[in-house]
């Protein structure tokens, strides 16, 4: 007689956590790096959103570990002077992520930030440095508000267009998107893509460039226009962006889908930041890495002049194809395709290495550099680094990497870029 077959064992049910959902009164300390203050509840370090400093909350705890707790405030019970009504309510706590500070003054957002960046070159660099985090053109005009150009959303099981919720997959349904500009939100309307029922999990993206030019909506990467989907040859996926500097006036074709600056204000604040950082760079060669579309390559190549030379390194296809047509009237411009680490020391697929350099230029990711990089750089012996950074931590251990190689930290300037985030951009000056 066969035997019986034995049925699958049934899953687990995960383990609930009793701590998850409980409730406890926390007095809030400094400010630390992630968007969250810190607090103590029985000695153990709990991260605490939608806080400030000095306040005493009401906090439902989200998250558990060995190392460290987190919880969201739902109640505040004593209140900073530094606290106002949250200029995004769905980015408040067990919404959407993306407006952490929405309930913190905009000078004191700055503050937050200036402090972050601060204990992070003293934890990782070793740097007792401390310096004011500038405001960008018009932000303050608009209460921080409506400085986005380029919008993500995902649609929820009902196709309702949204973001998801903090440290989740759930999707928090949306009406409007204030961080949006007026631009991005006319395009939203004129699209439907608030009153439409999409399909579930699909992507929208929204980018109107800020100078004007022909705004682009993809739905999961497809060209969106009128109501329904582009599906000709050639529908544009590219949108026009103008850069207005010190070196000159400049125009850039980047692939909608592709990386541009997200504020209206921050390819001009940094590459004016970066221009002056350099000086005199005329018949420098010079290496900008993690070049993306060419934002810095223009202006730089018109900061070297025709004696100069820019080699520029990017790992990502798309972006390096912008820039060839960004850059195809410069001679002085060099393009590599591939991971900046790996160009640097080996050369790009073709074999093309990169040389000497009086000056690097860069902008990594999130990430930052790492070691590799900040060796390969330093082997090049370059008199001066220009670094652009969007983490502070990241920034400060690769400022403690290149004084391994004898670079000194002797410029720095922070742009609030970012606000009701805790995110903030840095430009370092490092001579050696």
């Amino acid at each position: 007689m066969p035997r019986p077959r034995r049925s699958a064992p049934r899953p687990r049910p995960a383990a609930v956590d009793p701590e998850v959902g409980r409730e406890v009164e926390l007095e809030i300390g400094a400010v630390a790096h992630g968007g969250h203050c810190v607090a103590r509840l029985d000695g153990r370090v709990v991260f605490v959103r939608h806080t400030l400093p000095g306040e005493k909350v009401r906090a439902r705890v989200t998250e558990t570990g060995s190392r460290f707790w987190r919880a969201d405030a739902v109640e505040v019970l004593e209140a900073s002077g530094d606290r106002v009504p949250s200029a995004w309510p769905q980015a408040g706590p067990g919404g959407v992520g993306g407006g952490e500070l929405a309930h913190v003054a905009l000078g004191a957002q700055r503050a937050w930030k200036a402090d972050v960046l601060a204990e992070q070159l003293t934890r990782l660099a070793k740097l007792d440095r401390r310096v004011d985090v500038e405001a960008a053109p018009g932000d303050e005009d608009r209460g921080g508000l409506a400085y986005r150009t380029r919008v993500e959303l995902v649609a929820d099981a009902e196709g309702r267009a949204g973001m998801r919720r903090f440290r989740s997959h759930d999707i928090e349904p949306m009406t409007a998107m204030p961080l949006a500009t007026e631009e991005v939100a006319a395009l939203a309307e004129a699209e439907g893509v608030w009153s439409r029922r999409w399909t579930p999990g699909a992507r929208l993206e929204l980018v109107a460039p800020a100078e004007g030019g022909e705004p682009v909506l993809l739905v999961d990467g497809q060209v969106w226009r009128r109501g329904r989907a582009d599906t000709r040859p050639n529908a544009r996926r590219a949108v026009a962006e103008t850069l207005h500097v010190s070196a000159g006036d400049f125009r850039y074709r980047v692939s909608a889908d592709g990386f541009w600056q997200v504020h209206r204000e921050a390819p001009a604040v940094l590459t004016e930041a970066v221009l002056e950082a350099l000086g005199d760079v005329d018949g420098a060669q010079l290496l900008d890495l993690y070049s993306g579309a060419g934002l810095f390559t223009l202006p730089l190549a018109a900061a070297v002049g025709t004696s100069g030379r820019v080699v520029a390194v990017e790992s990502d296809a798309r972006a390096v194809k912008d820039a060839r047509r960004n850059a195809h009237d410069l001679p002085q411009v060099e393009l590599h395709l591939g991971a900046v680490d790996r160009v640097l020391t080996d050369g790009d697929a073709g074999g093309s290495a990169v040389g000497t350099a009086d000056v690097v230029v860069l902008d990594p990711p999130r990430a930052g550099a790492g070691r590799a990089v900040v060796d390969a750089i330093a082997s090049r012996t370059p008199g001066r680094v220009v670094y652009v950074a969007c983490d502070p931590a990241a920034l400060a251990r690769d400022v403690a990497y290149l004084a391994e190689h004898g670079y000194a930290l002797t410029g720095l300037r922070a742009f609030d870029l970012f606000p009701m985030t805790h995110h903030v951009e840095a430009v370092a000056v490092l001579d050696r």
